[in-house]
């Protein structure tokens, strides 16, 4: 894609939804970092329904410390991987109290040193809680990136770069956001919706329909 055929690609997506938000439901950084470690390989949907019990309870690493990796898990086992991320999340907390004063870092650095917690989750809290201009590749944004032709690459790293190197330093702080809907909702995976698009146009997809 071109830098003109972007910079509409993006004006599009930004009329069309000025402040994304995500779709994951949280009380502050700490239940935002938990609710998206848990979101690995699951919907958010199927997230916010088993952490709004969750959420009412615990709110600090501490709390969540007190309620134990068993009591956690009473509470997300709707979600694939409970056990695992049940143990990951407790060893956040942990980690979270004995190095970090129970607060949640500030750094991807410092994000990622933690139990369960990637370059991705970490780029999703900095951009979803402070506002940073990262990007989070998930599924969808991967998709995008490569079937659109905006910032093809073989590792979700590499459409990262790729994205950050295209995307105008304006359209940065939602640019994940609107690929990752854009995904979810109109650019899906066995069948894209080419004919509702409003940046089909614009798309190098060879397969596309749009009649």
């Amino acid at each position: 894609m071109t830098p003109v055929q972007i910079e509409t690609f993006f004006s599009r997506l930004r009329d069309k939804t000025p402040e994304p938000l995500t779709e994951l439901e949280f009380t502050n950084v700490y239940t935002l970092l938990v609710a998206v470690a848990l979101s690995a390989q699951a919907t958010d949907v199927g997230v916010n329904k088993a952490t709004r019990a969750l959420f009412a309870k615990v709110s600090t690493p501490a709390q969540m410390l007190e309620l134990g990796e068993e009591g956690l898990k009473a509470h997300i086992r709707t979600i694939g991987l409970f056990n695992s991320k049940a143990k990951n999340v407790i060893a956040m907390a942990e980690k979270l109290i004995a190095e970090f004063g129970g607060e949640v870092p500030r750094s991807r650095e410092a994000l990622e040193s933690l139990p369960g917690v990637g370059r991705k989750t970490a780029n999703v809290v900095l951009n979803n809680y402070w506002g940073e201009p990262t990007i989070a590749v998930d599924t969808h944004l991967f998709r995008v990136a490569n079937r659109t032709g905006m910032a093809p690459g073989k590792t979700p790293l590499a459409v990262e770069k790729g994205l950050e190197a295209v995307i105008p330093d304006y359209f940065k702080r939602h640019a994940h956001h609107w690929l990752i809907l854009h995904g979810r909702y109109v650019c899906k995976a066995r069948k894209p919706d080419c004919v509702k698009c409003i940046v089909a146009d614009l798309c190098g997809f060879d397969a596309k329909v749009v009649e």
